[in-house]
């Protein structure tokens, strides 16, 4: 006999008794039934989560089985994030274990980390916590970034910290592109294009990609040409610009959480850099423009929300809706941070034998986004954690 808890939507559970079949006992299982969603139009009525991983097939004994229903997606992606990162510079493990566990608990289950001075790795050794990509720690100009952040380098010195960064990361390296030049009192570029292309060059050789935080318009053809493979922000697209990143299948991850922000900062500077103020405040107001006229040219757009600086974690939701008000389909905004995302990262999602992440939802999440902000299970390597 094995034992079976069934827990519904609303967290209540059931106890009741089943006959094992054939063949050994596989232990605790974990049955999601409802609607699975494997992908945009792959629906299924149920999984199992054996061992901490994903099947399709029931087992034949289990000596305890626990029932979740729901609506199941994989593991929400938060494609630009800092795990270790505030806005003063690095953390200490326990916050950085906050955050982590913060966005854990939003359903936010696999994290490309954009940038950031802290040793996180020991993370990946908890069974508990979201997975990490890194991009290793920023590489910006010298005084062009925020203090404690990043390695502040000149352009003769770029190529070599992009290497080691490469090599530091989990195949991927972020560049400074663009930041507020006191000198000139408005953003401008930090790179000469030389300098970018053999930077870019060099990850590739080490099996890195690139991307790169840019505000304005000036960096981006140059990053563009030279071979980087996404921009993180890209506030600063125009109708130039945006056939170029379509053509070159260069992604973005519009951030619009953080480019909220914009108003307040330009404010904060407009005394001592007016220009600078005034450009922050009309890339702002364009900003759902230009992620949705990206979007239909075909650019590829994903869900990040820039937490960790100065915005607090757990925003994923929050920055999907913000895809949505910009005139993204729902689908698409979904996908921006599940099917499409997963597979942009090289991860997988609800497929066989995979790693059991996955959110279960009240209701349908492809008909209206915002039930991403209320997750009703959150299971992790197989276990339920939240």
């Amino acid at each position: 006999m094995s034992d079976t808890r069934e827990v519904d939507g609303a967290g209540r559970a059931d106890d009741r008794s089943q006959s094992g079949s054939e063949g050994g006992s596989v232990g605790q299982v974990l049955h999601v039934k409802g609607r699975v969603l494997v992908g945009p139009d792959d629906v299924r009525d149920e999984l199992w989560v054996i061992g901490g991983r994903i099947s399709y097939e029931r087992p034949r004994a289990a000596r305890e089985i626990t029932t979740v229903t729901g609506w199941a997606l994989p593991g929400l992606v938060d494609a630009h994030c800092h795990v270790g990162l505030d806005a003063h510079g690095p953390v200490d493990a326990a916050t950085a274990e906050r955050q982590a566990l913060t966005d854990r608990d939003a359903g936010t289950l696999l994290i490309r980390d954009a940038g950031s001075p802290s040793d996180t790795r020991w993370i990946d050794d908890r069974e508990d916590l979201p997975k990490i990509i890194r991009a290793g720690r920023h590489i910006a100009r010298t005084r062009r970034y925020i203090r404690n952040y990043a390695h502040e380098i000149e352009p003769a010195d770029l190529v070599e910290y992009v290497g080691r960064e490469a090599r530091r990361g989990d195949g991927w390296v972020k560049l400074v592109g663009d930041w507020i030049d006191r000198d000139a009192g408005d953003l401008t570029a930090c790179w000469p294009r030389a300098e970018v292309e053999a930077a870019i060059a060099e990850a590739h050789r080490l099996g890195a990609r690139v991307t790169a935080h840019c505000f304005a318009e000036d960096s981006l053809r140059d990053l563009v040409e030279a071979g980087i493979d996404c921009v993180e922000h890209a506030t600063g697209l125009t109708e130039d610009t945006i056939p170029l990143f379509a053509e070159r299948g260069v992604a973005i991850v519009p951030t619009l959480v953080n480019i909220a922000t914009f108003p307040k900062l330009a404010a904060g500077g407009e005394a001592k850099f007016p220009a600078w103020s005034a450009h922050m405040r009309r890339l702002h107001e364009r900003r759902y423009d230009t992620v949705r006229a990206a979007y239909d040219a075909g650019v590829p757009v994903y869900v990040g929300t820039d937490a960790g600086g100065s915005l607090p974690h757990g925003l994923v939701a929050a920055e999907v809706a913000e895809l949505v008000k910009a005139g993204l389909p729902t689908s698409a905004a979904l996908s921006a941070t599940a099917w499409s995302a997963r597979e942009w990262l090289g991860r997988p999602g609800l497929t066989e034998g995979a790693p059991a992440d996955l959110v279960v939802y009240g209701s349908d999440p492809r008909v209206d986004v915002r039930t991403l902000a209320q997750p009703l299970r959150v299971v992790v390597n197989g276990a339920v954690r939240a």
